[in-house]
């Protein structure tokens, strides 16, 4: 028999995490989509008063704030990656760097509503800032929360033996991974769509 023949014990395939934190993204998500559509509704309604408003949003703050996402998420999966393949050590320090993104995020996010603020922006303005404080706000208060468990999770990981449970981590990250991909619909949506 040779070696390449022997047989292979097929990889037993999981839903990272638990249930219940699917259950939340799907039902997170499903809210997120109604606005989108609610959003792209009203925008095709008045789509003047709404590319006018576009274009008072700071595409740099945007941009940054996609970088430091997208990083964020690289940096979650190498965090559950490394629980996963006997690299343990590294995990709180994959973790403690989402959660100083998420930071970097949240002061990002600060300053570009204090310009708006400044310029006599509000959620008032008009229907598209409306739009942009609420889908933004609520974004915010999902990068805190997840600023939060990432943090935590940077705590824990610090005591993982190889062999214990990382459906916490992977929960964790599930999270995130739904926060980043939340702005990856609203960036676009607000900042690029003419």
């Amino acid at each position: 028999m040779h070696p390449q023949s022997a047989a292979v014990a097929p990889r037993i395939r999981h839903l990272p995490g638990v249930e219940g934190v699917w259950v939340f993204v799907y039902a997170d998500m499903a809210v997120f989509a109604l606005m989108f559509g609610c959003f792209m509704w009203d925008r095709h309604q008045a789509p003047a008063l709404f590319e006018a408003s576009r274009q008072a949003l700071n595409l740099d703050f945007g941009g940054i704030n996609t970088l430091i996402l997208l990083s964020s998420s690289m940096l979650v999966v190498l965090g559950v990656d490394a629980l996963k393949h006997g690299r343990a050590a590294l995990a709180p320090r994959y973790f403690g760097s989402t959660a100083a993104c998420s930071v970097a995020f949240i002061v990002s996010k600060i300053l570009e509503y204090g310009q708006k603020f400044d310029a006599g922006i509000g959620l008032t303005s008009n229907a598209f800032f409306q739009y942009y404080f609420i889908m933004t706000g609520l974004h915010l208060g999902h990068v805190a929360v997840g600023t939060v468990i990432v943090a935590v999770l940077a705590v824990k990981s610090r005591g993982v033996q190889a062999g214990d449970s990382i459906a916490l981590y992977e929960g964790g990250a599930t999270y995130w991974h739904m926060v980043d991909l939340l702005w990856v619909c609203i960036f676009p949506l607000l900042y690029l769509v003419r």
